[in-house]
């Protein structure tokens, strides 16, 4: 490790020694963390042009300082051995450049260790069709992939491709073939890389992110051939999940699009992270299987209904995202405030401010 790549090092130690889900640093202010969802200051001078790039350029990797340089935006990778991995993107900002570290956990973390939902256990046992996992930035929708994949690869015998930017979590061969693609390193874009997927023999694929419509439209197509596909949204509910792909394509297409997606999704997972009391944060989960009776919603465009669905599915398993965040409020896990400031009806809410 050289001199200069060390500076950024110990940011990161630091990083890992106060439990922080990011570092932020940019030129103009000191350096901050983000604890348990708040940002905290650094005790440090202010960061100079001349410093973030004497932090940043040597452990990037050349293209993507090119890119950076091009563009004003890049993401990469980066890894302290015995340390963690982090996601790195490098943007500019009104007062130079900037970057955001995020740690990405050395280990995979189970669906029990993550606390979440038994019932997520059923995504991996999915044969065909598409799963999607959403949420807001750093809502945790990769640590959860991370445990379902990893859940697969352990119970069955699948060829999983993943097409991440860049790749996070990196999964050993179980009893699962993994082949993991990095977009920039292995392949210019996710809409080549799930091309050039659909030729390699597949049972899984999994997209980092489904930003384009490029990318949705081919994530359906190879859904609809039969292959599992699982990808991410940035959406804080099933049925908003639903509208942004059907939005994303021309109106003239959107029929055509109702009725696919009506035919080859099988689940939807919703997640928000809320503060919890005492320090930390806890995820609230929605959860959606798709039954036909909700496969005729999305074809008829009543996505309004799903949620009653959502509702009274309860006993096969589904929950709504309100419902999830009241129990975490009665359970006292997190403050009547912070069950307010996520909920998606928050008429349904406002009792518990008075209280």
């Amino acid at each position: 490790m050289s001199t200069v790549g060390s500076r950024i090092d110990r940011f990161l130690r630091l990083m890992n020694d106060r439990g922080a889900s990011d570092l932020h640093l940019a030129v103009g202010r000191p350096p901050m963390l983000r604890v348990s969802g708040a940002m905290e200051q650094i005790r440090y001078r202010i960061v100079l042009q001349a410093d973030f790039q004497q932090m940043i350029q040597p452990i990037a990797p050349a293209e993507r300082w090119q890119e950076f340089e091009a563009t004003g935006d890049a993401d990469f990778a980066y890894e302290v051995p015995d340390l963690a991995r982090f996601r790195v993107n490098l943007f500019r900002q009104q007062r130079g450049s900037a970057a955001v570290f995020r740690v990405i956990p050395s280990t995979t973390m189970t669906v029990d260790q993550l606390g979440l939902p038994p019932q997520i256990r059923r995504l991996a046992d999915i044969t065909s069709g598409l799963v999607l996992v959403t949420g807001p930035t750093g809502s945790g929708k990769s640590t959860t992939l991370a445990a379902i994949i990893d859940l697969i690869n352990e119970s069955r015998a699948c060829h999983i491709i993943t097409l991440e930017d860049p790749i996070e979590f990196v999964h050993p061969n179980k009893r699962s073939l993994m082949h993991q693609r990095e977009i920039g390193a292995h392949a210019t874009g996710f809409g080549e890389a799930l091309r050039a997927a659909g030729r390699e023999d597949p049972d899984l694929i999994l997209v980092g992110e489904m930003r384009d419509l490029e990318t949705i439209s081919m994530a359906l197509a190879a859904a609809e051939r039969g292959t599992v596909v699982f990808g991410t949204l940035h959406t804080n509910s099933a049925v908003k999940t639903i509208d942004r792909i059907i939005g994303v394509f021309p109106a003239s297409e959107q029929n055509g699009v109702r009725n696919v997606l009506g035919e080859s999704l099988r689940a939807v997972v919703a997640q928000q992270l809320l503060p919890r009391v005492g320090g930390g944060r806890v995820a609230a989960v929605e959860i959606l299987f798709c039954t036909p009776a909700i496969g005729n919603m999305i074809r008829e465009g009543n996505t309004r209904q799903i949620i009653s669905a959502i509702q009274t599915g309860s006993k096969s398993g589904m929950i709504e995202m309100d419902t999830a965040i009241r129990a975490l409020y009665e359970a006292g896990t997190v403050s009547a405030r912070a069950a307010y400031d996520k909920a998606i009806n928050k008429e349904l809410f406002e009792d518990l401010l008075g209280s």
